[in-house]
């Protein structure tokens, strides 16, 4: 089994994608968050391969280079959500188990809620549902631990992430090779941008979410110091058919580069609900 690397051009922008495993095997997509691109899928896909599925890595706006417009406004939630739909269509793929990290989660959610006869299941790691989200704002330390937004939407916030060798994101688990596509020019400016066109103004607006009716999964880790578990296990609440909560014991927020093969696993349990 061979991966095939393409560009798919949709909505005036060119995206890199990632496709492999058995040609006949059901589709899996996977959308990745903040700052890395799909490469932090890399040790999950082989186990995804193995289990008969197919897989469709999908470098997102702002993270392939030629879908990188300037304006903040071109970051806004229904362009995140638009292009993936618009991705799937270009490649004919008609249904595929759905799956996110961070802010790629958050991606999955609203496609998951939105257009639930593209999906036949969902696997979310680490972030909750918005509205779960907006409940532990309300009533946990969840706005505390998100106060690091504040930081992300401020000006320069790109040459203070950058500054001493990309130091605050090295000490966020951010690895080297990681790093390095944000170096990128706009690169950084760009991922950033999701902060500021979506946590800025009308938040409860942008965020706000259908419940998802397919079955889903919530794969969230209790070392994680960015997202708590109120946020997590209180997705249940918004999943109306089957949801199942796994927790994974000091793991960090990293669940696709840290614990692999647990998130495969459940990945694979997932396809098996139709």
């Amino acid at each position: 089994m061979t991966e095939d690397q393409r560009q798919v051009t949709v909505n005036g922008l060119t995206f890199d994608v990632r496709i492999g495993g058995p040609e006949r095997g059901p589709w899996v997509l996977l959308l990745h968050g903040f700052p890395v691109d799909g490469s932090c899928y890399d040790a999950v896909l082989p186990r995804l391969h193995e289990s008969g599925l197919r897989t469709l890595v999908l470098n997102q706006r702002g993270y392939s280079p030629g879908a990188r417009p300037e304006a903040v406004e071109d970051y806004h939630l229904s362009h995140l959500v638009s292009d993936v739909i618009a991705v799937l269509d270009e490649l004919k793929v008609g249904y595929a188990i759905l799956v996110g990290h961070d802010w790629g989660g958050i991606v999955a959610w609203h496609l998951a809620g939105k257009y639930p006869d593209r999906f036949t299941g969902l696997v979310v790691a680490s972030t909750g549902h918005p509205s779960a989200m907006r409940d532990a704002l309300a009533a946990s330390d969840q706005r505390e631990r998100s106060s690091y937004i504040l930081d992300f939407v401020a000006d320069g916030a790109e040459e203070t992430l950058l500054a001493d060798d990309g130091a605050k994101l090295r000490a966020a688990g951010v690895t080297a090779d990681e790093l390095a596509p944000l170096r990128e020019p706009g690169a950084l400016r760009a991922a950033l941008n999701w902060y500021r066109a979506n946590f800025v103004g009308d938040i409860k607006g942008t965020m706000a979410c259908p419940p998802v009716e397919i079955p889903t999964t919530l794969v969230w880790s209790d070392a994680d110091a960015a997202l708590g578990r109120e946020q997590a296990q209180g997705s249940g609440r918004y999943a109306y058919s089957d949801f199942r909560f796994c927790e994974l014991a000091g793991v960090d927020h990293w669940i696709p580069q840290n614990a692999p093969a647990e998130l495969a696993s459940e990945i694979a349990l997932r396809s098996t609900v139709f």
